[in-house]
């Protein structure tokens, strides 16, 4: 482009470079701006194909918990399926981690998305044909998750690819507006087209979603990477271990997300339980459950985007994830479904905002060469840890019920996060 430097690394502009002016430019403006790194053209499509794509994803994940429980009526069967689709995060992040840092960011979005649109195919097809059985379901979800799993690290070094260090903890907060405004209008989508297309509908729809941020994979300059030492891959991942396990701070803030993910996140699996047996609301109310989720999710990452790049992230981290567990220990004990959309909402977007923290802390604090590694380590905690807790909560909830496992588990999770707020400092000094 006539606008670039020719000298720069594609995809990296110039101070100077003058940017075209867009609409509410006081919302992009330098520093202040809420939306900043949206001035950043290739980061900006990337952004606008991973929303559309998203919102397929949603339609999907919801369409794909209503089915389980059409299939088996059992909380029991949406825990397995949710471990079967989370569980490769645990075991496939920390290699991905690996090939992110090995591996040219195109070539391996390429591969996952294309492969994840393909198995959103092959649902469609059988659950149209009537063909589709649960254990079918769990084996696709098991490769949906894999993919995912391998997908996840290149994705979150992409981010910090395509924007100055300066607009790092302003494109993870945009990049989790993005993700939570398609979880608001995904799962709404989802319940309508359900009852008025079926069930099939949202799978295809979900295909379909994938073809505009194969497009946009494909036209944004990710920056040329500098030479690495030639290493094992086995000498990259205890170099990405060891890492971590001499920087305490990080490690706590790893941890921190763990406990979200293992003692919190699995209320998403067990949703369509709540709204079919505990709440009463169907799948229209399970579509408006998820997206008030969302729409809290939503407010956070604006929340966010408007912070300065300066402000005290440790507290930010702790009080938020205290939030969290709070809110969903309430929820459990609510049958009101418009108290328990609010609860959701403070969920959402208190989960975010301890969690896309941490990131942005990972992004800015550790080095380039081994920040896919790390970032695997918070993929893990993220998304690997949520089928452990999904597993356990379901088991649990066959026995008692959904809301009781629940309660358990988020209890449990807000007393181990009081005890790390009073007991690390050095996680609350974190700026």
């Amino acid at each position: 482009m006539s606008d670039r430097s020719p000298t720069l690394p594609e995809g990296v502009e110039t101070p100077e470079t003058p940017q075209p002016r867009l609409p509410l430019d006081f919302l992009l403006a330098p520093e202040s701006g809420w939306f900043r790194a949206l001035r950043h053209r290739h980061y900006r499509v990337f952004w606008t194909g991973n929303f559309i794509s998203n919102i397929g994803s949603w339609m999907q994940n919801v369409a794909q918990g209503w089915l389980v429980l059409q299939l088996t009526g059992s909380p029991l069967w949406l825990g397995i399926v949710g471990f079967a689709q989370q569980a490769p995060a645990l075991a496939f992040s920390l290699l991905a981690g690996v090939i992110a840092d090995r591996t040219a960011r195109r070539r391996m979005l390429l591969a996952t998305q294309t492969t994840m649109m393909v198995l959103a195919i092959g649902l469609a097809v059988l659950t149209h044909l009537n063909r589709i059985t649960v254990e079918q379901i769990v084996v696709i979800a098991f490769l949906a998750g894999t993919t995912m799993a391998l997908n996840a690290p290149t994705y979150q070094a992409a981010i910090r690819d395509l924007v100055p260090q300066d607009d790092t903890l302003n494109a993870i907060a945009l990049n989790s507006i993005q993700f939570n405004l398609s979880r608001v209008v995904g799962p709404s989508l989802a319940g309508f087209t359900i009852a008025g297309l079926g069930i099939a509908a949202c799978f295809y729809l979900n295909a379909l979603s994938y073809l505009p941020l194969l497009f946009v994979i494909t036209r944004v300059r990710f920056p040329i990477r500098e030479a690495r030492e030639e290493s094992s891959m086995r000498e990259d991942l205890v170099e990405g271990f060891r890492y971590v396990w001499k920087h305490h701070t990080i490690l706590l803030l790893v941890l921190q997300v763990a406990m979200v993910s293992m003692f919190g996140l699995p209320y998403l699996v067990m949703m369509p339980s709540f709204a079919d047996d505990v709440l009463k609301v169907g799948a229209q109310g399970l579509g408006f459950l998820v997206a008030s989720a969302g729409v809290g999710a939503l407010l956070g990452g604006i929340h966010l985007a408007m912070l300065k790049s300066h402000r005290r992230r440790g507290p930010l981290v702790l009080g938020a994830a205290l939030t969290f567990f709070a809110a969903i220990l309430l929820f459990c004990l609510s049958r009101q479904p418009v108290l328990s959309a609010l609860l959701l909402a403070v969920a959402g977007g208190a989960m975010v905002s301890s969690v896309a923290t941490v990131n942005s802390l990972i992004q800015t604090l550790v080095p380039d060469a081994i920040r896919g590694r790390v970032l695997s380590m918070h993929t893990m905690a993220f998304l690997g840890f949520t089928p452990l807790g999904s597993l356990l909560v379901g088991a649990v909830a066959e026995r008692w019920t959904t809301p009781m496992a629940l309660a358990l588990s988020s209890g449990f999770a807000l007393v181990l996060t009081a005890v790390m707020a009073l007991a690390a400092p050095s996680v609350r000094r974190l700026k």
